[in-house]
């Protein structure tokens, strides 16, 4: 990455701190999916984590906790028989939108520089 004359040296430490927060928040490599499969319509466990090859039920319920206790998705039981547990997107996520798609075409660019001689 070039050095930006737009970027004082007193504002990196600043862009660093929040890039660590945001990286902190959406970690690792499932709450992005995550969050992508509820927003496509997948709002039951067993339909998120068919939605998402290679997932694991202990770790898809590690980051949908997670992602609760960030804020960024709400966990309604609906009771009666059996019982369902449904998860949705808070309006909080919403914010995320603009960075998943950023990564969405970062990651397509990327694709097709590496694999074009």
């Amino acid at each position: 990455m070039k050095k930006s004359a737009n970027i004082k040296h007193s504002e990196c430490g600043t862009m660093i701190s929040s890039v660590r927060e945001t990286i902190s928040v959406i970690n690792g490599k499932w709450k992005l999916m995550i969050l992508i499969s509820i927003s496509s319509g997948n709002k039951r466990f067993g339909e998120i984590e068919k939605s998402i090859p290679g997932i694991s039920s202990k770790v898809l319920a590690k980051e949908l906790k997670d992602l609760h206790g960030h804020k960024l998705i709400k966990r309604i039981v609906r009771t009666g028989f059996p019982v369902v547990v449904e998860y949705t997107l808070l309006p909080y996520a919403d914010s995320l939108k603009k960075v998943i798609r950023a990564l969405s075409d970062w990651g397509n660019n990327h694709r097709k520089k590496i694999t074009t001689k």
